[in-house]
């Protein structure tokens, strides 16, 4: 069975960096999907794909994996720049502005 190892990447709607310091195995799909007739809602019989692993390192992932038999891809993180402002969300309410302000 194969997984994928990886960091995930942050919120598209938040600047902040929460739940990526971890490492998740995921499992990848072992057989197709298949279209309900009369519904039309996509179904699986492999419920390894509902799981979802996480690991505080890249190595504790690693272990797992090879403790569990499984072939292991480790997708490389992509990294970015910290975005810290020096006055932070208070910033947006200083009474030291020197100019006129409005939204």
């Amino acid at each position: 069975m194969r997984a994928r190892i990886y960091q995930p990447a942050r919120n598209a709607m938040q600047s902040g960096m929460g739940k990526t310091r971890q490492w998740v195995l995921d499992y990848e799909q072992a057989e197709a999907r298949d279209i309900d007739p009369l519904m039309g809602w996509t179904s699986s019989g492999d419920t390894q794909t509902q799981v979802r692993l996480r690991f505080d390192s890249k190595e504790a992932a690693l272990e797992y994996a090879a403790e569990k038999g499984l072939e292991a891809e480790v997708l490389a993180p992509q990294t970015r720049k910290p975005n810290v402002r020096s006055g932070g969300y208070g910033e947006n309410f200083a009474t030291n502005r020197r100019g006129p302000w409005t939204h």
